[in-house]
């Protein structure tokens, strides 16, 4: 497999422009894709932010597989971090995030109505790697009446403080923080959900890693949407691949199938989905309490 190697100009950019403005903001908001909880985070941030109040915002909950989702959710609270699932187009998306910002700075909040500060606005900058939803994010907070406040710190060239209402203003534009991975699985799952380029990992690569997700976590959708019998879901991914290939009249054209695969699953043709899953962290686990 091709090792990818990110361009470390685009980090280190990204992660000056978040510490220049950390000092700003109330909160981070973390931005992440229900597809991958955990490999659309970017493993620098923590470092990065240090100690600032943080809420993880999980979200396309409408593509990803419930079920795990709410397992993230409650890994996230296990680490101390409120998370909370969204889809960012929905409408109540401001009223749910206005309250978990909330709740995550409750003692702060607390502390200024002791000393007389009542309804003072929450400052947040939302961060997040490419295609987790950031810009779709941006304009459901911002909505029609979208207001810009400057004459305040942090608006400088090309950053913008949004009103979203009156209680959260947010910091536009903090930087993209590009995925950094050393882990092979990582950028395949990230290359299957189009999070990455397509010319990054070869397509038969990603399309066998794939086929063995889904065959192992969701074995009826897979059969349902390729009209397998039982028999040929026992074959193994690259077999499959000869057989679609020819069941589709693509003869030896195994790209057109890869094509076909990739777009089926990133178009939730073969049903919702989350490619990351906390179990695999537990085996994880368990394997270094072994070692």
């Amino acid at each position: 497999m091709v090792v990818i190697q990110w361009f470390p100009g685009h980090m280190s950019k990204a992660r000056r422009q978040v510490q220049e403005n950390l000092k700003h903001v109330d909160l981070v908001m973390e931005l992440v894709d229900a597809r991958l909880p955990l490999s659309s985070r970017n493993p620098m941030l923590d470092k990065i932010i240090g100690t600032k109040p943080r809420l993880v915002i999980i979200n396309k909950k409408d593509l990803g597989d419930d079920l795990e989702i709410q397992k993230w959710v409650h890994y996230f609270e296990a680490q101390g971090i409120l998370a909370v699932k969204i889809n960012a187009k929905e409408q109540q998306t401001v009223k749910k995030l206005t309250k978990a910002a909330r709740e995550v700075l409750a003692d702060k909040l607390k502390r200024a109505s002791e000393r007389g500060i009542q309804n003072k606005a929450i400052r947040t900058m939302i961060i997040g790697i490419p295609n987790v939803g950031k810009s779709t994010l941006m304009n459901r907070l911002a909505g029609k009446k979208i207001a810009i406040t400057g004459n305040k710190p942090g608006v400088t060239k090309g950053q913008q403080w949004l009103k979203t209402n009156e209680e959260l203003e947010i910091l536009d534009t903090p930087g993209i923080l590009w995925p950094k991975f050393e882990d092979q699985t990582v950028g395949l799952k990230l290359a299957l959900t189009g999070a990455i380029k397509d010319d990054l990992i070869p397509k038969d690569e990603i399309t066998i890693f794939g086929l063995d997700f889904f065959k192992s976590n969701y074995p009826t959708e897979l059969q349902n949407r390729f009209k397998l019998t039982d028999e040929q879901m026992n074959l193994s991914a690259v077999d499959l691949i000869v057989l679609l290939t020819q069941k589709y009249g693509f003869r030896d054209d195994y790209d057109r199938f890869y094509d076909m695969f990739i777009k089926d699953v990133r178009d939730s043709k073969l049903g919702t989905y989350t490619l990351d899953r906390v179990s695999d962290l537990n085996k994880e686990d368990a394997q270094d309490d072994n070692d």
